[in-house]
């Protein structure tokens, strides 16, 4: 059984930052991509940002390019997400998602099979 476990949200305010992290267990982590999303109030859940198995490629939705950075550790089964200058409109529920296929890098919602249980990023202005 896959499970996710993020940790990290909260309150900042704006132009702060958060270190949000994904524990995975359940299966072999280092051949799958790991991807998060986001869903504010309202909204839906949309795609924030995926890296590769390997780590080496990454696809960032636009709006957080060279504001977030992804990474992940293959020898703790954990993928983060560096959050800097952090706006209001980040304001959202956070989810780590795995896709079900080994070495599959999605970038939408319908191509990731497992989920965390989401953190509450809230960014004050």
């Amino acid at each position: 059984q896959v499970q996710l476990v993020e940790s990290g949200g909260g309150l900042v305010q704006a132009g702060g930052s958060l270190r949000l992290s994904c524990a995975a267990s359940g299966r072999t982590f280092s051949k799958y991509a790991m991807g998060w999303f986001r869903q504010a109030p309202g909204k839906e859940r949309e795609f924030v940002v995926a890296i590769t198995w390997s780590g080496t490629t990454t696809t960032y939705l636009d709006s957080v390019k060279g504001r977030f950075t992804i990474s992940r550790d293959n020898a703790k089964n954990t993928v983060y997400l560096q959050m800097n200058t952090l706006k209001p409109e980040d304001t959202a529920v956070y989810y780590c998602a795995a896709p079900g296929a080994p070495y599959y890098l999605g970038l939408r919602r319908d191509q990731y099979t497992y989920w965390g249980q989401g953190t509450q990023v809230t960014v004050s202005s």
